[in-house]
């Protein structure tokens, strides 16, 4: 705005008038540019978990405006930056800050009023009192020990009157984006459209606020990503068959029926591919399920379906027969989601007695 006033102080003339229309196409071309490069990088990086159109799915909703009333310019750049370890968001630690930026510009168009300026200062508050009014007004949601709400944001893993999952408040990848006032803010005006109440709904006072603000706080560390280290774990569990090809296909089956799946079929692992195969070698996929195992898997991680249904490839070579699976803990690992421990530890158990019972 300012070099529109200054062009309209000064007289018109032709060599004013052509500098102020290069201008203008300077700028109109930088609009164009930072609009062209937004949306297809959102579109590729954002929109599989929150939405084209920033309504959300597995992510939170990115253009409600009870997400964008709270969420300044630098808390959205954080959080692209450092994700949410263990919790779905991954850290897009290696993107270009040109390309944040635009991202950023683009989700800005979403907005009808400008973005908030948080300060980085910290409140003063009594951790201890607020840990207590934790428990009594923010646990039953958000957790014991603020480790947030199971599963994601799909309407498969929640009721459909509840738009995201609680957040996981001891994230560090949450703590170290959202400054002390941004959470006053939250806990003071709540999250429109979600069922977490206003602090007015719940008589807290300014002080009461400041408390709970310093208990969340007190869950800070500086080693962020220290609950995301990988473990040493193989990408396949694998067991050497003492039986025959047929042998131990059906010793696969019956350990399969005993462990409580179900036998799907069995197909060539090279069905449907052109690939040349060594004489004699055979190799057989058997696919199984525990559907309600299955349904509470995707509950937590739809992205589970990934490597579902379960599978043991079996295969003889040279008249060594030897049976395979993925290994569960492995993948686990990959999808940035703690509350799939459990599930892939009991997998993984799973899959290894299959794979010992058919071999014993």
């Amino acid at each position: 705005m300012q070099a529109f006033q200054l062009f309209r102080s000064m007289p018109i003339t032709r060599t004013s008038a052509l500098s102020l229309l290069l201008l203008i196409g300077s700028l109109c071309v930088f609009v164009a540019q930072a609009d062209s490069r937004g949306e297809p990088l959102y579109n590729e990086n954002c929109a599989i978990c929150h939405g084209e159109d920033g309504s959300g799915g597995m992510g939170i909703p990115l253009s409600s405006a009870s997400f964008l009333d709270a969420a300044s310019t630098h808390y959205i750049k954080q959080t692209i930056r450092l994700g949410r370890p263990g919790r779905v968001m991954p850290s897009f630690y290696w993107m270009p800050e040109d390309d944040i930026a635009a991202i950023i510009d683009y989700i800005n168009g979403w907005r009808k009023t400008p973005p908030r300026v948080w300060s980085a200062r910290s409140i003063e508050g009594n951790p201890q009192t607020g840990k207590q009014l934790y428990q009594t007004h923010c646990a039953s949601c958000h957790g014991e020990n603020a480790q947030g709400g199971k599963g994601t944001g799909m309407h498969f893993s929640r009721p459909t009157d509840i738009p995201v999952t609680a957040t996981a408040l001891n994230n560090q990848g949450f703590l170290h984006s959202a400054p002390d006032e941004m959470l006053y803010f939250i806990i003071k005006y709540s999250r429109q459209g979600s069922i977490m109440p206003a602090a007015s709904q719940l008589d807290l006072s300014r002080q009461q606020i400041n408390d709970i603000v310093s208990y969340i706080r007190s869950f800070q560390r500086d080693d962020l990503h220290k609950d995301s280290l990988y473990a040493e774990e193989p990408a396949t569990l694998m067991v050497e068959s003492p039986y025959s090809f047929e042998e131990t296909l059906i010793n696969v089956k019956r350990a399969i029926a005993g462990a409580n799946f179900i036998h799907i079929r069995d197909q060539a692992l090279t069905e449907g591919l052109d690939v040349a195969t060594d004489k004699g070698s055979r190799q057989t996929m058997v696919y199984f399920c525990n559907f309600n195992f299955l349904y509470d898997a995707l509950k937590i991680d739809p992205r589970v379906g990934m490597f579902l249904p379960c599978r043991i490839t079996i295969t003889e070579q040279d008249g060594k027969v030897q049976m395979m699976s993925i290994n569960p803990k492995h993948l686990s690992q990959l999808f940035n989601n703690n509350a799939l421990d459990e599930s892939c530890d009991k997998m993984y158990e799973l899959y290894l007695g299959i794979l010992e019972d058919a071999s014993l």
